[in-house]
């Protein structure tokens, strides 16, 4: 019987996963996201075409793979429509090889509303949410009113629908000022749910671990990142669902004792979407030229990403909380010319030196430390083996590796699938 590799972000999302996927899609049967909604960009470059792809795993695109939409995604009918219907240009055998949980839960028009409306009464302290209707979702699973996939099939689906919508109208009512007009955002939700009829949905749970017996190999999937987990991120700035390991099991049906590789994925340095604390953030010039090399915007919002340097307790506690038995650097040519590179190594809080994550750090000070290391400054987008990589770029990976206890086995210089250097000793 066959295990379920996990592939996540370790940071605070926008890592790199939709590359990594891609690349590792050959070694597997299944591709399948456990968790998150639409919020999600990931993005993949091969062939001298870029794709972002919101909902549908990373796996789409290689022949003869399997993709499957958990049951802990939330998914917007609409978005999916759209990402369909960009697919549409490479001829890929979507009902084929494209499975939804029926139990997976639908994003409402209304949910959306009630996103906007939530994040404009928050005024300054809004958490940057990215408007999808991502928490209202999640908060209707939760409190027992959602509609998921399996629902669009009953008799009664329209009346279930309305019922909730009201219920969300009496919810929006309470917004002073907050304009709307449901009615107008219906007609392309209602042609989302017939495409999603019109494809292959399934109980995943039943055919997951099927094919684990069967002795398919699976790989899952992650969104966001495990600083953004619901849980255990910097709360209250975070997602709504768990983005780490734990989530796999929640998320697709798959026992604990089913979890095979832990492959974490982070930046060489450290980015951050939205709002909420973010201890080594640069507010210079240093920080700006990273943003600009490495092209830091959102691929769904577009918004500008915060950039900072690599911070090591961070990391750490993802490595801890994930158990990841692999790691893999992103963006490693993003600091191609720095002479120098900081890597943050304590916190110092009230006085006091720290290696590790405190609970709360978001109405703290938090003083980073650094250790300043020698940058590799030469251009490593051109690069095919990690072997010839510079001495200074292997420096890099060993020290992070000591510190992290960890062995960093994928060293990425570059968007494309291509620029991706095996590290495995």
């Amino acid at each position: 019987m066959s295990k379920v590799d996990v592939l996540l972000g370790l940071q605070w999302g926008d890592e790199g996963k939709g590359k990594i996927v891609d690349v590792l899609t050959p070694k597997y049967d299944i591709i399948a996201r456990f968790q998150g909604g639409p919020n999600a960009g990931h993005t993949l470059e091969f062939d001298g075409i870029k794709h972002v792809l919101h909902t549908i795993p990373s796996g789409i695109f290689r022949k003869g793979t399997l993709n499957i939409v958990g049951n802990g995604v939330v998914i917007d009918p609409v978005i999916f429509q759209k990402e369909i219907e960009n697919l549409a240009q490479f001829n890929l055998p979507i009902k084929e090889t494209l499975l939804i949980s029926n139990k997976a839960h639908l994003i409402l028009p209304t949910h959306r509303l009630l996103d906007a409306a939530s994040e404009q009464a928050k005024g300054n302290s809004k958490i940057g949410s990215t408007l999808k209707g991502i928490g209202p979702t999640y908060m209707d699973k939760t409190g027992r009113n959602g509609l998921r996939v399996g629902d669009i099939f009953t008799a009664n689906f329209q009346e279930k629908y309305e019922s909730l919508v009201e219920k969300h109208k009496g919810m929006l009512d309470h917004y002073e000022g907050f304009e709307y007009n449901v009615e107008e955002l219906e007609a392309a939700f209602f042609e989302g749910i017939e495409l999603l009829k019109s494809l292959t949905t399934i109980d995943s749970e039943h055919y997951i671990n099927k094919a684990m017996k069967e002795g398919k190999t699976i790989l899952a999937e992650g969104a966001q990142g495990t600083l953004l987990d619901i849980d255990f991120g910097s709360y209250p700035f975070v997602t709504s669902s768990n983005t780490i390991t734990a989530g796999t099991c929640t998320g697709l049906g798959v026992a604990p004792t089913k979890i095979g590789d832990v492959i974490g994925i982070f930046k060489a340095y450290c980015t951050r979407v939205g709002s909420g604390p973010f201890p080594t953030e640069l507010h210079d010039e240093v920080g700006e030229n990273i943003r600009k090399a490495g092209g830091e915007f959102g691929a769904t919002t577009g918004r500008p990403r915060r950039c900072g340097w690599i911070d090591l307790p961070a990391l750490k506690y993802g490595i801890m909380i994930n158990g990841a038995s692999e790691l893999s650097m992103m963006k490693g040519d993003v600091l191609d010319h720095f002479e120098e590179i900081k890597v943050c190594t304590h916190y110092i809080i009230d006085g006091k030196k720290i290696d590790y994550l405190p609970f709360d750090i978001t109405d703290i000070e938090i003083e980073p430390v650094y250790e300043t290391i020698k940058g590799w400054n030469t251009d490593t987008t051109k690069l095919t083996s990690f072997d010839d990589a510079p001495k200074a770029l292997k420096d890099y990976v060993s020290y992070l590796e000591k510190h992290l206890e960890v062995p960093i086995t994928t060293v990425s210089v570059g968007p494309d699938r291509s620029q991706t250097l095996n590290n495995k000793k």
